[in-house]
């Protein structure tokens, strides 16, 4: 009787033990970098910087090649990414300044990424750079679903690597040991340019980026026995060009044709005596960084159990004194930079790993977008809670997956910035509206130009006039898909 006792209990905690093993839901790291172009990583054709780390992400995953970010700069990115709803109809269209700290916020009741997870039993988590919501508001980071945060609230105060200080919660963390180093900032009064000391003052001791990795790692540690939804938006590539000597040593050697970039022409961020190299070894250090997360993941023996996601939240920047974007050929072929809805602004790298689930070293061609992303990780964690919130999304589950797909509705891209545009992608075409807000010149700001992609990647022989219907299709879904913003206007079609 005992025997039998024993061995029923036994057998109870076995099944128990399996099923429970069997029913823990993924972890998601989901890390966003900052300006990095579609080929500025190996994977990709980047033959000048390094990057292992991701490359061997890229070997041990899927990469996409048609993978738009959120919009053509940072803020109305991330508000896509977050909230699923294409730029359209999403709150944030455009950056925009509160002073003296950080972005308009997201309301409260927009429904984040981070309350998905949260409802599903989720602790979350953002290391990063955040930009869309001022300390203390409605969309500060601490009221929009995530339980740790720990990096920059405001993109302005992101711009130097050296602050001195830091937001941990709700809470400023001194960095007592620099100056601070201003992110933008001119060479001293009658410093010689071609002094390597001159540089020195935009130097500090504590690299904001160490400490974030810092803490995005002690964050896995504490969560994992159970599961986590970590964000990774960190600062890098973007300017100003701050990186630790140790990183820029190794580019150093390779003696580029490499003359400083002085901020003599008065605007841009802090000056650097070697921008081609600060500019390498920032995406070296930021893919050490990313090492070290994939590292421990394994190290911790969840390395099937997590879903780990790399892009970018826009092109590179087009600021070419101090990212010589020819010289990386950062956008390979692709028309357009930050800023714009050509394809070099806004089509970046996407690596996605899942062992067992992703195919290994696998490439796919299906167009993405960053509206996308609620709703495939909500569909790859089997969620409980349906996802009832308006967006936009399509879920990538099945690519991923390795399922059949349905045909993916056309993407949609609006921005009231950089003189306003519109841009529709359905099928192999794409339509495109620039200087919509531009005044003068007798621009037609509904002019739209037509690109067929599958054979002209650059976007430089306008088709519009040989295809009136497609241009009509593209015309109606510019219209349906735009709804006007109060903050972010574009009056020729509000």
């Amino acid at each position: 009787m005992n025997n039998r006792f024993s061995f029923s209990v036994l057998l109870f905690f076995f099944v128990f033990s399996f099923c429970t093993s069997k029913a823990r839901k993924p972890n998601v790291i989901f890390i966003l970098a900052d300006d990095l172009g579609y080929n500025e990583l190996g994977s990709y054709g980047q033959k000048k910087i390094r990057t292992p780390h991701l490359d061997q992400l890229a070997k041990e995953g899927m990469r996409f090649t048609r993978n738009y970010s959120g919009n053509a700069v940072c803020a109305p990115s991330r508000c896509v990414l977050m909230t699923g709803k294409h730029p359209g109809h999403a709150f944030i269209r455009n950056n925009g300044e509160i002073k003296p700290e950080g972005q308009r916020p997201i309301p409260l009741n927009e429904l984040t990424m981070a309350e998905v997870f949260k409802k599903e039993g989720y602790t979350t988590g953002a290391f990063g750079k955040w930009g869309l919501g001022s300390p203390g508001t409605e969309g500060d980071p601490m009221n929009q679903g995530f339980d740790r945060f720990f990096g920059y609230n405001c993109q302005r105060h992101a711009h130097s690597y050296y602050p001195d200080y830091l937001w941990s919660d709700r809470e400023r963390v001194p960095l007592q040991n620099n100056p601070p180093v201003p992110g933008h900032a001119s060479l001293a009064k009658g410093a010689d340019p071609q002094d390597p000391k001159s540089y020195e003052i935009f130097k500090g001791e504590d690299f904001s980026s160490d400490r974030i990795n810092e803490q995005a790692l002690k964050f896995i540690k504490k969560n994992k026995d159970k599961p986590f939804f970590l964000y990774y938006p960190t600062l890098i590539p973007h300017v100003a060009l701050h990186v630790p000597d140790e990183e820029l040593k190794p580019y150093l050697k390779l003696k580029w044709n490499d003359p400083p970039f002085t901020r003599s022409q008065g605007y841009g961020y802090t000056p650097h005596f070697t921008p081609r190299a600060a500019y390498a070894a920032m995406i070296t250090r930021m893919d050490r960084y990313i090492g070290n997360v994939v590292k421990l993941i394994d190290q911790l023996g969840l390395t099937n159990d997590t879903i780990v996601i790399f892009t970018s939240d826009n092109g590179t920047t087009h600021l070419k004194l101090e990212v010589d974007y020819d010289f990386f050929n950062s956008v390979g072929k692709l028309r357009g930079l930050k800023g714009s809805l050509y394809e070099g602004g806004i089509r970046v790298p996407l690596i996605a790993k899942w062992p067992g689930r992703v195919q290994s070293g696998s490439v796919s061609d299906q167009r993405t977008g960053f509206e996308d992303w609620m709703i495939t990780l909500h569909d790859l964690i089997d969620a409980r809670t349906p996802l009832v919130a308006k967006h936009d999304g399509y879920s990538l589950a099945p690519s991923l997956l390795g399922k059949a797909t349905s045909k993916r509705p056309p993407l949609y891209r609006e921005f009231s910035g950089y003189g306003g545009q519109q841009a529709v992608w359905m099928g192999k075409w794409k339509g495109i509206r620039q200087k919509m807000i531009r005044k003068g010149n007798n621009h037609d700001p509904l002019k739209i130009e037509l690109f067929d992609l599958s054979t002209d990647e650059s976007e430089s022989d306008d088709l519009a006039t040989k295809h009136l219907d497609v241009v009509n299709k593209i015309k109606d879904i510019m219209e349906k898909e735009h709804t006007p913003s109060q903050y972010f206007p574009i009056k020729v079609i509000d």
